[in-house]
């Protein structure tokens, strides 16, 4: 099972989420839950739609950290 760095934002009145290391997978929802649970399914049908084309996942390598300012 592999992990992916997964942003989360508040967009007015529902949530938008972004994986940075798949380029083009994201996914809204009403509610944090709602955007968590679509977020997660878009990874696997992106996932799944590299595999078909017979490319390799890419390794996760996006972070996120808070700075102070």
């Amino acid at each position: 099972m592999s992990k992916y760095l997964v942003v989360i934002e508040k967009a007015g009145r529902n949530f938008s989420a972004y994986c940075p290391d798949l380029p083009g997978c994201v996914a809204t929802g009403a509610t944090k839950r709602t955007v968590e649970r679509n977020i997660r399914a878009a990874i696997a049908l992106h996932l799944e739609g590299l595999k078909e084309e017979g490319i390799s996942a890419p390794r996760h390598s996006a972070f996120a950290e808070y700075v102070a300012v």
